[in-house]
């Protein structure tokens, strides 16, 4: 993946360069079957466990609540939330993006919705939770999307990003090597923890949880292909303090005050 990272003063500018070819249906790619594969096999299945436990934790308050996830086409948290027994809605940008959903659960067992999703058809507080994953990375509009899901949410925002304050540091360096190892790698923006604070608590949203998933890159886990090991890189690395401080992706949840 090509990193373009968000901590400079020009921030429309790196923006665009960073998302020249995504537009607000970022979402399409994420929810289909070639993307999945970066999460097929044990080890993709550890990165959707830890994601999953992660975010059931921050979830916790509003036990079976009425969420809306954003962009969530790839089904990576409508599923277990739907067999969880959450109230879930799935906004996409195109109907293709439902394909994963139908094959993974039971019709009418959620509700899709295809829409704008810089302008979600939803009244204010219209949804206990919003979440958003593989989102904003792949957003020009990054900020706007924030906003709107704070509009649509009545108590909290849960979302992932790539940190700045990581190994994404050095991606741009290694980026041809990691091409070559993952092939269908793809430009993402990185974020500095301070700015997606910021923008969360701009619309009312002060109250704020990181948890960092990583310490290591998930291209080192995906090239070793040992879960245990993986465990025990995460495992050591979140004691001493490393993952807290240098962990990605990050979920971030912003409650409403």
């Amino acid at each position: 993946m090509k990193v373009h990272s968000l901590g400079m003063s020009n921030y429309s500018r790196v923006n665009e360069i960073a998302c020249e070819r995504h537009s607000q249906r970022a979402d399409i790619e994420t929810s289909s079957d070639e993307y999945a594969t970066r999460f097929s096999g044990p080890v993709g299945e550890y990165f959707l466990k830890v994601q999953e436990e992660i975010t059931l934790s921050l979830l916790e308050p509003w036990q079976g609540c009425q969420v809306l996830d954003v962009g969530g086409g790839h089904g990576q948290l409508a599923v277990p939330l739907v067999r969880k027994g959450f109230r879930v809605t799935v906004a996409a940008s195109d109907t293709a993006c439902r394909t994963r959903l139908d094959k993974a659960l039971p019709p009418g067992s959620f509700r899709f919705e295809v829409c704008d999703l810089l302008s979600l058809p939803f009244e204010d507080r219209s949804f206990d939770v919003v979440l958003a994953f593989r989102l904003l990375a792949h957003e020009e509009s990054w900020a706007a999307q924030i906003s709107e899901m704070c509009r649509v949410a009545k108590h909290a925002v849960i979302a992932d990003y790539p940190d700045t304050r990581s190994f994404n540091l050095l991606y741009k360096s290694l980026f041809a090597l990691k091409k070559r190892f993952e092939r269908n790698t793809r430009e993402f923006i990185t974020f500095r923890r301070r700015d997606v604070v910021a923008e969360f608590r701009a619309s009312g949203f002060t109250a704020i949880t990181l948890k960092p998933e990583f310490f290591a890159p998930m291209v080192v886990h995906r090239f070793h292909k040992r879960v245990p090991l993986s465990g025990s890189i995460e495992r050591i690395s979140s004691v001493l303090g490393f993952t807290r401080v240098f962990g990605s992706p990050v979920i971030v949840c912003a409650r409403r005050q």
